[in-house]
């Protein structure tokens, strides 16, 4: 017996480490008819650790206190070592983790990943989602420019709109009756903790898919379908041939990400918009308050609600049922068949619409208030809440094509 093999047994021993690596990378076989769609796992993965990592060592440099937090932001930029690289991979890096998680996701409204048997795998994937969205919005205040600094003073606030408790609770959120100091402490405590929450929902994720299989583009279940040794004949180890594949999705997606890193930072201010660059005023209100471009969605369907007897309750409860309605996608969708190859018109045409929509909503939300906007973000925001509720109803008419018993390319 080698050494390396009295080593890796000693290991073995005392840790699962072969058993590990067997079930989850070199004997997990996965379905052998992946597509572009799947590189997103992956990437997302990928994106998580550079927002970690980056995140960390700015933190080295960051002060979180209202008096030093700009001018901290400065010196990493001009001052540190490679500064400017770290700042921009992370800037950049949150716009790239929501862009990826959305390809994602609609790579399982595509496919029927959220169907039986992965609801459970949909749902701890909308959790992420959630913490996501909560990680961003402490970061977004941290460089505490302008539209970070006014940004969190309308999303906060909007938690004061909550019948009763509201005035307490955006006071409980903000650490003060303003946004000050210790918001600020708060907000950087809750963002550095977050993300290794993240990472915890994301091994439940992964633990979840591995229970289950992964989909694929024909929503056929490799495990139905075994050879005499147990091994799904549909399917392939994952190491090392979705490893490897891998390998070319990440040297793409890289292309792209430096390419914006180093040419466009700020990508036309959706990333890094212009009042950020100017420090914290709040004597000054920019000109037009508007959140990161991954939030803009839920900012339209917001603004399209009218208030109500002076509130802005309705719209907070349009917006947090907008993320809410997700959770229920595996029991909204009645058809028989799982993938969009078998599905129907009617479904396809839901879906396109549905995209359409998200995209417009995204666009809205950057936009200042006019009645004309605001008639259509009302437009829009009927059609996404149309997408899920009125699911069981189309999902269930809709004329499908038989699937076949075996994979196809």
């Amino acid at each position: 017996m080698s050494e390396k093999q009295t080593f890796l047994g000693w290991i073995d021993d005392r840790f699962p480490l072969t058993k590990v690596w067997n079930e989850h990378l070199a004997e997990y076989y996965a379905p052998k008819n992946f597509n572009f769609w799947y590189f997103m796992g992956s990437l997302a993965i990928l994106v998580l650790v550079n927002q970690i990592v980056t995140g960390i060592w700015l933190a080295m440099h960051y002060k979180p206190d209202a008096g030093l937090a700009f001018s901290s932001v400065e010196y990493i930029m001009r001052d540190v070592d490679w500064g400017w690289l770290l700042r921009y991979l992370h800037s950049t890096g949150a716009s790239a983790f929501f862009a990826v998680i959305y390809l994602h996701m609609f790579r399982g409204l595509m496919y029927g990943s959220y169907q039986k048997p992965r609801e459970l795998l949909w749902i701890i994937g909308v959790i992420i989602y959630l913490a996501m969205m909560a990680t961003a919005f402490m970061g977004y205040l941290l460089p505490w420019g302008q539209m970070s600094f006014w940004g969190a003073q309308v999303i906060v606030n909007l938690f004061a709109a909550v019948p009763f408790v509201g005035e307490e609770l955006s006071i409980w959120i903000r650490g003060d009756y303003v946004i000050s100091d210790a918001t600020l402490n708060r907000f950087f405590a809750f963002h550095f903790l977050l993300p290794f929450v993240l990472v915890g929902l994301v091994f439940l994720h992964i633990v979840a898919l591995h229970k289950v299989g992964s989909n694929n583009p024909d929503g056929i279940e490799i495990k139905k379908n075994k050879d005499e040794n147990g091994i799904p004949k549909d399917g392939i180890p994952f190491h090392p041939y979705y490893s490897v594949k891998d390998i070319a999705g990440v040297v793409g997606f890289l292309i792209i990400f430096l390419g914006i890193v180093f040419f466009a930072p700020d990508f036309f201010g959706l990333f890094l918009e212009a009042p950020n660059f100017e420090p914290a005023n709040p004597l000054k209100t920019p000109d037009h308050i508007a959140p990161v471009w991954y939030f803009t969605p839920f900012y339209a369907m917001l603004r399209a609600v009218p208030p109500m007897f002076g509130s802005q309750f309705p719209g907070v409860v349009v917006m947090f049922a907008a993320i809410i309605v997700m959770f229920f996608l595996p029991w909204l969708d009645k058809s028989p068949v799982k993938s969009i190859r078998y599905k129907g018109p009617i479904f396809k045409a839901a879906l396109a619409i549905f995209a359409v929509t998200f995209v417009v909503l995204a666009w809205l939300g950057m936009k200042p208030s006019s009645p004309i906007l605001t008639l259509m973000a009302q437009i829009f925001t009927a059609l996404y809440f149309a997408f899920f509720l009125l699911m069981p109803w189309y999902s269930k008419i809709d004329k499908t094509k038989p699937e076949p018993e075996r994979v196809t390319g």
